[in-house]
């Protein structure tokens, strides 16, 4: 805003120079509220801002929290299912054995009675055969 004034006897035309003052003024008054509402908006943005950086502050806090529960939460399934596992696999153990052991007494129970029907078979031969010699010595009484 470079002006040029007129000059009279007395030097610069005072109306020129008031003129001018005066719009210099006004555009600093212009500029000092143009600087003041940058402040304000700069002021507003920054609190905006501060308020955004604790909201992701407490993002990433909630992220790390879930992603140590997701990790927990994993840990305690695997460890679960390891003693599941080991439940299971003791279960069958015993099912197992249960299983020799019956198979085992229903061995010795055929055993056992295969024996006694060899042994009552002998013992119903010897009688038949005892019963014949009585016959035939009955028959030869006769």
């Amino acid at each position: 805003m470079v002006n040029k004034f007129s000059t009279s006897i007395q030097g610069y035309k005072k109306e020129e120079v008031n003129a001018f003052v005066n719009e210099v003024v006004q555009e600093y008054e212009n500029m000092l509220k143009k600087l003041k509402e940058s402040c304000d908006i700069i002021e507003s943005l920054k609190e905006e801002n501060k308020r955004y950086k604790h909201i992701e502050g407490t993002l990433n806090r909630t992220i790390l929290i879930a992603e140590e529960s997701t990790s927990n939460i994993k840990k305690a399934a695997y460890e679960e299912s390891k003693v599941i596992i080991d439940d299971a696999k003791r279960n069958a153990t015993k099912v197992i054995n249960n299983a020799l052991q019956k198979a085992e007494k229903i061995e010795e129970d055929a055993e056992s009675l295969r024996r006694k029907v060899i042994l009552y078979k002998r013992r119903f031969k010897a009688l038949i055969e005892q019963q014949m010699d009585e016959l035939e010595e009955f028959d030869e009484r006769l």
